[in-house]
């Protein structure tokens, strides 16, 4: 239960977003702050999370993020205004950063029979898997018959039976300190030098690439998160020790879980707002056309995992980021005449067969030959990579987007007398404008995708042989992650 409303959290109001915008008056150019907030936080925080769950204890820091995850989403759902709902957000990742760890840790330390551990990680992938098509469902559904508002106050109950369960169920740890002391000077650096890099692309849309307050933003960035690196080089218990990127084929497959979230986090932004602003569906309908990129992703995945040890992980990375590419070329020819059966069906089940592959490879390249002790930290890398891939994609497509609408010539617009409110002048040409800003979207994450296969070509040298031989992955039940 706990897993579910993590993952689910990432994706369910990206279909109520509209409603949340309109209600709250948030900006085009600040709206991917409502996932960026609690994707980038949650990403940031969450090696940091995983040591405190050692540290203190895995029950008791799951105890705790699930009572911080339920007030903070009841925070975040009765939100009066923009900053009180990012706020919310932001810290609801927090939150999530101390619960993910400790779920995780405690089923490995729960279910000790390798065949109940099996089935335990098989049951945590697949409420993983399907979080984010619950979420796009759900979040159409609450929005549609409630508000936009139980997209986000619908954890609070969920993670409260979760903590009942816990107090239960869930038997009592020791921690496990290994050595003293945690690595916050690390921790603070990295996530304020992530957030500064996501706000100076936010920041270049208000007031210009060339703004001395932008420059500032990406300088301080730059400094923070070299400071983060040098940082993990001389203290003695680094929050991510830098033999774990260090090594060719996993420090590729993180760079590949950076780049792929790009154009993943971006095609469902703006395929919610095409699917609702332009075609004009309802929110749970919006969700529905969702549902085959999960359904092919899941199913996809299951094949891969049957071919990986047939032909190695870099034909599935390089197929895989090839189909998702070509998903995001045909994407971007969307025009004010396509239909989602004609022109976005076959888009994303492209895409959902690329990631598929691309995920089950990648997680495995990931934690290739990995030492015991840095089991943890390593599948926590996977997941942050993808988290704050997600963020800095999110904010710098959305960015391109406001910019590229900006410039064109339908999206005039002038002011209605009898309510004040801003309207096109002409109707068809803004729908125009706004599929063409879309557009532009789509293309850029074809680049990202060709980037990652690119990185795939490049770095990822294992063969089935290596993936195969003995001792690989003396941790292989952090895959799950």
């Amino acid at each position: 239960m706990a897993q579910l409303i993590v993952v689910l959290d990432a994706t369910i109001i990206t279909i109520a977003l509209p409603y949340a915008q309109r209600d709250l008056h948030i900006s085009d150019a600040s709206r991917q702050w409502a996932l960026t907030a609690y994707t980038l936080i949650f990403g940031g925080l969450l090696l940091l999370g995983g040591r405190l769950a050692d540290y203190l204890g895995r029950r008791r820091m799951f105890l705790i993020g699930l009572a911080g995850f339920a007030v903070t989403s009841a925070f975040a759902g009765l939100a009066w205004n923009t900053a009180s709902f990012f706020a919310g957000r932001a810290m609801q990742g927090l939150f999530a950063a101390m619960l993910a760890p400790a779920a995780l840790a405690l089923i490995a330390v729960t279910f000790t029979d390798h065949r109940d551990r099996a089935r335990a990680f098989a049951v945590y992938a697949a409420v993983s898997g399907g979080g984010a098509a619950i979420g796009l469902i759900a979040g159409g559904a609450l929005t549609e018959y409630l508000s936009w508002r139980w997209t986000l106050l619908v954890n609070t109950p969920i993670a409260l039976v979760a903590a009942v369960g816990a107090l239960f169920l869930v038997v009592h740890d020791r921690p496990v300190v290994t050595q003293r002391g945690y690595d916050l000077a690390g921790a603070v650096t990295v996530t304020a030098g992530l957030v500064s890099l996501v706000y100076a692309f936010t920041r270049a849309e208000e007031v210009g690439w060339g703004a001395a307050s932008t420059i500032g933003l990406f300088v301080a960035a730059a400094v923070l998160l070299v400071a983060f690196v040098a940082i993990e080089a001389t203290v003695s218990n680094p929050l991510l020790p830098l033999r774990i990127p260090g090594e060719i084929n996993r420090g590729g497959a993180y760079l590949v879980s950076l780049i792929v979230p790009i154009p993943m986090f971006a095609m469902f932004m703006f395929l919610s707002f095409y699917f609702q602003n332009t075609l004009g569906h309802k929110p749970l309908d919006a969700g529905l056309l969702f549902l085959p990129f999960p359904v092919t992703l899941i199913i996809t995945a299951g094949a891969a995992s049957s071919l990986l040890p047939r032909v190695g992980p870099r034909p599935l990375m390089l197929t895989g980021t090839a189909l998702a590419a070509v998903a995001l070329v045909l994407l971007a020819q969307l025009d004010s005449d396509s239909t989602w059966a004609a022109n976005v069906l076959p888009s994303e089940i492209l895409m959902a067969l690329g990631m598929g592959l691309v995920f089950v490879a990648m997680q495995s390249v990931g934690l290739h030959r990995i030492d015991h002790r840095d089991a943890g930290v390593g599948s926590a890398l996977l997941n942050t990579t993808q988290q704050i891939g997600g963020s800095v994609g999110l904010a710098l497509l959305s960015t391109i987007v406001a910019s590229a609408l900006a410039h064109h010539h339908g999206s005039r617009m002038t002011v209605n007398p009898s309510t004040g409110q801003p309207v096109p002048v002409d109707p068809a040409a803004f729908k125009a404008a706004s599929i063409a800003s879309y557009d532009v979207a789509f293309y850029w994450g074809a680049g990202f995708m060709t980037l990652a296969l690119i990185v795939s070509a490049v770095t990822i040298r294992m063969s089935r042989h290596d993936l195969n031989a003995a001792g690989e992955n003396p941790a292989g039940e952090a895959l799950a992650v």
